[in-house]
């Protein structure tokens, strides 16, 4: 079944840093200058895996049966479920697009480690046109307007996913009703207020400045179209971001 923990990091102390040291959230009122069983990341019914995380941390490893590059703990930094987007699978290891730099990165898991679910739904990015569409299997069922970031903190094409999702305590504020983070990092900036570089994509309160390049990498929506993904997108939905 799909989670969706909208209310789950709402007021968690760690959500603010979060939302402090996201890359592009900081608004300033305006511009500034493989093969293999299951090789798709789908399964049968053309739906996106999603691994979550069972214990307390999950190693990765560079292969099946392979050798460890990473340990993961489980709740992440900001106290959501530990979740990847799963590109394929072999025997009893999945293939998965982890949330670390550089962007793209993946690695290998146990699938006894993880439970599997799935999602019809995915978000595609379309910077040129300044859209975006959430489509569940090949229908869309939402689209809108977005603003990206400005040519020196550019946000940077490629395929993502949902890593945590954030209620900001002041809705009115410059991150808006929701902020999804994603599993991308800034291409310019190593650390933004004291974060890692993360992206998002959240909401706005000021939608004159959709259809523009403002932001320090984020993708930004108009609130009521974060409030629908919040209640919608579980955590690991694939975003798409083409240029």
């Amino acid at each position: 079944m799909p989670r969706t923990p909208a209310a789950a990091l709402a007021g968690l102390p760690a959500a603010a840093a979060l939302l402090a040291a996201l890359t592009a959230c900081s608004a300033d009122g305006g511009p500034e200058p493989s093969g293999g069983e299951g090789a798709a990341a789908e399964d049968g019914a053309g739906k996106a895996r999603i691994a979550t995380v069972i214990g307390e941390e999950i190693a990765v490893l560079d292969g099946p049966d392979g050798k460890p590059v990473e340990t993961l703990a489980n709740p992440n930094d900001l106290g959501a479920e530990r979740v990847f987007l799963v590109e394929r699978s072999e025997g009893d290891w999945l293939e998965v697009l982890l949330p670390v730099r550089p962007n793209g990165s993946t690695g290998w898991v146990r699938r006894d480690e993880v439970e599997l679910t799935s999602t019809g739904f995915r978000l595609e990015v379309d910077m040129d046109a300044f859209s975006f569409s959430v489509l569940d299997g090949e229908e869309e069922v939402r689209s809108g307007e977005i603003a990206i970031g400005v040519e020196d903190t550019p946000t940077p094409p490629g395929r993502y996913y949902f890593t945590e999702l954030l209620e900001p305590p002041e809705p009115d504020g410059e991150y808006g009703a929701y902020a999804f983070g994603l599993s991308g990092f800034s291409p310019t900036l190593e650390t933004f207020a004291g974060g890692p570089g993360q992206l998002a994509v959240h909401g706005t309160p000021d939608e004159s400045v959709l259809g523009t390049e403002v932001s320090h990498g984020c993708v930004r929506v108009a609130d009521d179209d974060i409030t629908w993904m919040a209640e919608r997108l579980p955590l690991g939905t694939p975003v798409e971001i083409s240029a």
